[in-house]
C-alpha cells in the first residue's frame, strides 16, 4: 500500500469516529442535564382523557404510587459489542474508499514508469475495470496520450533509418567516382560531372528533409491571404516548368477565397503536389487545377493523366519515403512530396487525400478552412 492510501484512510477513518464520538458527547451531555436516563425524572402520567376527571383540587384518594426507581445521576453506560462493531465497519469502509482512490492512481504511477523505460505499447484503460469517473477518464487520456506519442517515436525511428538508407547509396556513388578520377585520371571530366549530380541528390533530399521537419514541427506563423494569389503563382512556375514536354496546366479558382495559414508551408504543400503531377503526366498531356468552396472548407483539386497509384497503397503515400511503381521505375525523387504536402496541410488546419481517376490518373484534394470575408468599410454620411 501506498502512502496517499494510507494518508486517504486514516483522513476518511478519523472523520467517521469524529462524527461517532461526537454525536454519543450529544447523548451523554443530555443524560447528564437531566440527571437520569430520559423518562424516568418523573412518574407515569395518566392518559390525557383521564386527566379530565380528575379532581382539581386536593390529592387523589388513596396511596401515591411509588416512581420507578432511577439510576444514579449521571451514570452512562457505553454498549461494547456496538461500539465494536461500529468500529469494524468503520475501518473496513474507510479502507474500501481509501483503495478505490488510490488504485487508479498507482497504476498509472507504474505505467508512467514504463513509458519512461521506453516501453511505449504500455497502457492503462484495461486495468481499470469497470470504472466510469473521472480517474477512468484520465487513464483513457492517458492511453491516446501514449499512443500518439508512440507513434511520434516511431516516425522519427522510421523516418531516420529511411534518411540513412537514401543517403546510402548517392554516398556510394560519391566514394566510387572519387576513387576511379585516382584511378583513371583521363576520365576526371566524367566522373567530376558524376560526383557533381550526386552532390545535387544529397543537397535535395537534405532539402526535403529539411522541410518535413518544419512542416511537422507547424511553428510557422499564420497569415491571413487569398488563395487565388497564392495559385496563379504556383500555376506560373509549374507552367514554366511544363513547358518543355508541352504540359498545359488549366486553373479554375474564384477570387475572394481567404484562408489564413503559414503561407511558406502551404506554397510547398501546394508545389509539391503540383510537381508531383508534372513529373507523372504524360507529353502534351493536361494537369487541372481547381478551387470550390464547400461547407465552409475551401477544397483544390489537382487531377493528372498519369499512371495513378495502385489501390491497396493509396492510403499510405502520404508516409515519408514510400514511392509508387512509376517513381521507383524512373528513380525521381524520394517519396517525400506528398508527406511534406500532408504535415504542412495539418498546420494549417486542413487535411489532404488522394483517389485514382476514372479512365487512369490521380486526384489530389487540400481542405482548407475558409475565413468570412472582411466588411466593407463604408463611408459614414455626414
Amino acid at each position: 500500500m501506498g502512502r496517499l492510501f494510507w494518508r486517504f484512510f486514516l483522513i476518511v477513518w478519523l472523520a467517521q469516529l469524529a462524527a461517532v464520538f461526537g454525536t454519543g458527547a450529544v447523548f451523554w451531555l443530555e443524560h447528564r442535564a437531566r440527571g437520569g436516563p430520559p423518562g424516568h425524572d418523573a412518574g407515569p402520567r395518566p392518559p390525557p382523557h383521564e386527566r379530565r376527571f380528575l379532581p382539581t383540587v386536593g390529592p387523589p384518594p388513596g396511596p401515591a404510587p411509588a416512581p420507578p426507581p432511577a439510576g444514579p445521576p449521571g451514570e452512562f453506560r457505553i454498549p461494547l459489542v456496538p461500539a465494536l462493531v461500529g468500529l469494524l465497519a468503520s475501518l473496513a469502509c474507510a479502507a474500501g474508499l481509501a483503495w478505490y482512490v488510490a488504485h487508479p492512481i498507482r497504476l498509472l504511477r507504474r505505467v508512467f514508469g514504463e513509458i519512461a523505460g521506453g516501453r511505449l505499447d504500455s497502457r492503462i484503460a484495461g486495468e481499470m475495470g469497470r470504472r466510469r469517473d473521472e480517474l477512468a477518464d484520465l487513464g483513457q487520456d492517458f492511453d491516446r496520450m501514449a499512443g500518439h506519442l508512440q507513434s511520434v517515436v516511431l516516425g522519427q525511428r522510421r523516418l531516420l533509418h529511411d534518411v540513412s538508407h537514401e543517403m546510402r547509396s548517392p554516398l556510394a556513388r560519391l566514394q566510387a567516382a572519387i576513387g576511379l578520377a585516382r584511378q583513371q585520371p583521363e576520365r576526371v571530366q566524367e566522373l567530376l560531372e558524376r560526383i557533381e549530380r550526386e552532390g545535387e541528390r544529397l543537397d535535395a533530399l537534405v532539402g526535403e528533409v529539411l522541410a518535413l521537419a518544419r512542416a511537422e514541427s507547424g511553428a510557422a506563423r499564420k497569415e491571413r491571404f487569398e488563395l487565388r494569389e497564392l495559385l496563379l503563382t504556383l500555376v506560373d512556375d509549374a507552367r514554366f516548368e511544363g513547358a518543355a514536354r508541352k504540359l498545359a496546366l488549366v486553373l479554375d479558382c474564384p477570387a475572394g477565397i481567404q484562408v489564413e495559414a503559414a503561407p511558406e508551408l502551404l506554397h510547398a504543400a501546394i508545389d509539391n503536389v503540383l510537381r508531383n503531377g508534372l513529373r507523372f503526366s504524360p507529353d502534351g498531356g493536361e494537369l487541372q487545377i481547381s478551387c470550390r468552396v464547400l461547407a465552409g472548407i475551401a477544397r483544390i483539386d489537382v487531377a493528372d493523366r498519369g499512371p495513378g497509384v495502385a489501390e491497396a497503397l493509396l492510403p499510405h503515400i502520404f508516409t515519408p519515403f514510400i514511392r509508387g511503381a512509376a517513381s521507383e521505375r524512373s528513380g525521381e525523387g524520394y517519396g517525400l512530396g506528398l508527406a511534406i504536402a500532408q504535415r504542412a496541410l495539418a498546420a494549417s488546419g486542413g487535411r489532404i487525400e488522394a483517389t485514382n481517376r476514372e479512365g487512369g490518373g490521380l486526384r489530389v484534394s487540400l481542405q482548407l478552412p475558409v475565413l468570412p470575408a472582411p466588411p466593407l468599410n463604408r463611408p459614414v454620411p455626414d
